[in-house]
């Protein structure tokens, strides 16, 4: 069965063409390669890069003494781990960050102008410059400074025709629009004079201890608040190994003076916070005491007034011998109800505690001393754990979060249990008092075999003591809070501060950047490459007809490079020249293949115009000429002659002037300059070329032509504009189909394809034309056809030597 071959309807990627137009295209990509390192080469020695510096901190756990052996087991949940939690989400928090710009003024920044970019020179200015505290200072646009001499300055800026400046007041940290009335400015100053501009008010503070030389420009600008935080938090970084308490602080900055105040201030702060909120424990404390110290210090000098007032009255100074064995017993239970009247005072400190503190993350002693009921000791310990928890979320979580809510909520429902819990408690310490009361009643009954003045002494004597010793108990707790505040430590332990010992930038692989240059050069030509390859539809290579068509190829003709259709006549010894003699070979093999005896004849077509087709008819006729054979080249295409224009002959007379039987062949036969080629031309354009062209004047016509030629060579129309073409086939004993490189379209094929297929044309064959070995992709695809296999030496050299400059023009425009 014939193998069925058609031009595919659905176009395939040709990956070999893209590949081979991609590598065409290397004077563009060198180009484009050239130009991007060029342009990353300038970016790399415009680029400032930073540093990094970084300090080490420790978190202790609490060693106070304000936390007893017994407390500080059951209340300091979570160990050191929950402390490191909560230590390093201050550090990450905006709140913090904020304290540290505000403490440095890092909002105000001072620069010189180097040769590509300005320089922070922020730790080495010559001068400072101090801001009115309440004025409001433009934002985001340099202040110019330059030095005139020791003691006067320049102050300049250009607002760049704006019309309106943002301003900031950073001390309430408010912004406002003002108009500027005129966009540039300049003003000769003396330092420490006051400067009082619209948007722009202080002081030029000169250093004396760095040397400034007359002219040197530098430049100060205020930056918005929120937006400097910013900066610093999001380079700010606290690395922790988990379940360790170190802590590394690592800051990313173009000036490490700035680094190293910034770190060490973020920690003086965290330390500064962590022991003033320490503080306020024994703070709370004490201001309770004072109110207690108040009160019982009237009582006891009112009891002790009494007594001595008594005393004096009675003139009573001992107390009789028969009285000591029942004051022994009194001053037993008196011992008693004092240390319930101490547990009673430890429960309403912790009541006054858990009444006025907002914080329960740690209790104090003075409020924990004496107490053992169990169910408030829990109570203490969950209230303690939830704390924390609220703690380690406040730096990490907005506040009106839900989660907020319910830890409120369960601290609140915790507090009132503890409440009840401390109410039943001192309800059951007063019953325990009224039952030592009522015993101390029943012992001073006994008295009353006393005397009655001596009976009043022991009274007022033991109201005086009983109110002494809870003096005595409120005196000592107040100096228990007094040093416990002032033996106070931080538990932030500062390990290794930052510090500026020489390190140096940031390592950057700046390669890389070449890398991404390189790519963005080639990315552009590939892409290009792939969108032309996909939408090319014409014929680039010789291989390409094996994929379009069954017709067999017979030979390929390269470019011509001679100023006329005349190659071979003109360059005998030309490549081109040698290929048409490879076509005549290939020719008289298919005479030969055929036994085709007599005269022979050619026809050349096309698919349209352009493609070399009276070229190829030309040449080929001359190459049988040359060998000595007479032949005739006959114009058939009536309606667009050519051929008479290259042999410099008249078209007035031709092969219509024949056809329509107004000449003889004798009179429409005209000779050229190459010997045995005889040339007739189309001749005038008739009103009906096809008809001419299929009539039986056309048959008589071909059959003189044989009489009087050895071969006869047909130029016809192309197929794929009308179909004479297929009409003169039938005189033909071999057909060329005429293809040109980078010039016919793949499916133009189609329609000469599908006649061969269906056996309507026979004997006919491509012939290549306009062959570039290098052709549209810059390199071949290995083909020798016609004359790429001749050395230098034979073929003629048809280039003229060119200059240096129109070579270097040549690599980059054909």
């Amino acid at each position: 069965m014939e193998e069925q071959f058609e031009v595919n309807s659905v176009q395939v990627f040709d990956f070999k063409a893209f590949v081979f137009r991609t590598i065409s295209y290397w004077k563009w990509f060198v180009l484009a390669l050239i130009i991007g390192f060029y342009i990353v080469y300038q970016q790399n020695i415009r680029k400032e890069f930073p540093y990094t510096l970084d300090a080490s901190i420790t978190v202790q756990d609490d060693k106070n003494p304000l936390f007893t052996s017994n407390t500080s087991l059951v209340f300091n949940y979570g160990g050191i781990s929950g402390k490191v939690q909560e230590v390093l989400l201050n550090l990450k928090s905006r709140k913090h960050h904020e304290k540290v710009v505000d403490s440095l003024d890092l909002y105000l920044s001072y620069y010189k102008q180097g040769r590509f970019y300005k320089t922070d020179i922020y730790g080495a200015t010559p001068f400072k410059f101090v801001g009115l505290d309440s004025a409001y200072q433009v934002i985001d646009h340099p202040i110019k400074i330059a030095f005139l001499d020791q003691s006067s300055f320049e102050l300049s800026f250009d607002l760049e025709d704006t019309q309106n400046v943002t301003a900031q007041n950073f001390k309430n940290k408010k912004l406002k629009t003002i108009a500027v009335n005129t966009p540039t400015y300049s003003k000769t100053y003396k330092f420490n004079e006051y400067i009082n501009l619209p948007f722009f008010k202080g002081s030029v503070v000169k250093n004396d201890n760095i040397a400034v030389a007359k002219g040197q420009e530098f430049f100060i600008q205020y930056t918005n608040f929120n937006a400097t935080v910013s900066s610093f938090a999001n380079n700010y970084v606290v690395i922790n190994q988990q379940s360790s308490p170190l802590l590394v602080n690592r800051l990313t900055n173009k000036n490490k003076a700035k680094i190293v105040d910034y770190i060490n201030t973020s920690v003086f702060i965290l330390e500064r916070d962590q022991l003033q909120r320490k503080n306020q424990y024994a703070i709370n404390t004490v201001a309770f005491i004072d109110k207690q110290l108040a009160r019982v210090k009237g009582q006891v000098n009112r009891k002790a007034d009494s007594l001595n007032n008594f005393k004096r009255s009675n003139k009573i100074f001992n107390i009789e011998s028969e009285s000591t064995l029942l004051s022994s017993k009194i001053e037993s239970y008196n011992d008693q109800k004092e240390a319930l009247n101490q547990s009673l005072l430890s429960y309403d400190l912790l009541k006054n505690y858990l009444l006025t503190s907002q914080d329960f993350t740690s209790f104090p002693a003075p409020a924990l001393q004496g107490i053992d009921d169990s169910n408030i000791t829990a109570g203490i310990s969950k209230i303690v754990s939830l704390s924390i928890q609220k703690s380690t979320l406040e730096s990490s979580v907005r506040d009106n979060v839900s989660v907020f809510g319910d830890l409120n909520n369960q601290i609140a429902s915790l507090k009132n249990v503890m409440l009840e819990n401390i109410t039943s408690v001192k309800t059951n310490i007063g019953y325990q008092l009224q039952s030592i009361n009522s015993k101390i009643y029943s012992t001073e009954s006994e008295f009353s075999t006393l005397p009655e003045n001596q009976q009043k002494l022991e009274a007022i004597e033991r109201e005086y003591l009983l109110s002494q010793s809870t003096y005595n108990l409120y005196l000592a707790k107040r100096g228990e809070a007094d040093l416990i505040k002032a033996s106070n430590i931080s538990d932030i332990i500062l390990i290794e501060p930052a510090k500026d010992i020489g390190q140096g930038r940031n390592a950057v692989n700046l390669n890389i950047r070449y890398v991404f240059a390189a790519i963005a050069a080639l990315l552009p030509i590939v892409l290009l490459s792939f969108i032309i390859t996909f939408f090319d539809n014409k014929v680039h290579a010789p291989s390409d007809l094996d994929k379009l068509a069954k017709i067999p190829l017979l030979g390929v003709v390269g470019k011509n490079d001679t100023e006329n259709n005349l190659a071979v006549f003109n360059k005998p010894k030309s490549a081109v020249a040698e290929a048409f003699r490879a076509v005549r070979s290939s020719l008289q093999f298919i005479y030969k293949k055929h036994e085709l005896e007599g005269t022979k004849t050619v026809m050349v077509t096309s698919s349209v115009s352009g493609e070399g087709k009276t070229f190829c008819s030309i040449n080929i006729a001359s190459v049988f000429a040359l060998s000595g054979k007479k032949t005739v080249l006959v114009g058939l295409d009536l309606r667009k002659p050519k051929i008479f224009g290259d042999f410099d002959i008249d078209n007035t007379i031709g092969a219509v002037n024949y056809l329509i039987g107004q000449k003889p062949l004798q009179d429409v036969v005209q000779k050229t300059k190459v010997a045995h080629l005889d040339v007739i031309t189309s001749g005038p354009i008739p009103p009906n070329p096809s008809e001419l062209l299929i009539g039986k004047q056309m048959d008589q016509f071909i059959d003189e032509l044989k009489a009087n030629y050895d071969y006869i060579v047909l130029d016809t129309p192309p197929v794929g504009l009308v179909a004479d073409a297929l009409e003169l086939i039938e005189y033909a004993d071999a057909s060329l189909y005429v293809v040109r490189q980078d010039y016919t379209k793949k499916e133009m094929l189609s329609l000469i394809n599908d006649k061969h297929k269906k056996g309507e044309v026979k004997n006919i064959s491509f012939l290549y034309n306009f062959y570039d070995q290098k052709g549209k992709y810059g390199y071949g695809y290995g083909y020798g056809y016609g004359y790429g296999a001749y050395g230098n030496g034979y073929h003629e050299n048809l280039d003229e030597k060119q200059s240096l400059l129109s070579r270097i023009k040549s690599i980059f425009i054909k």
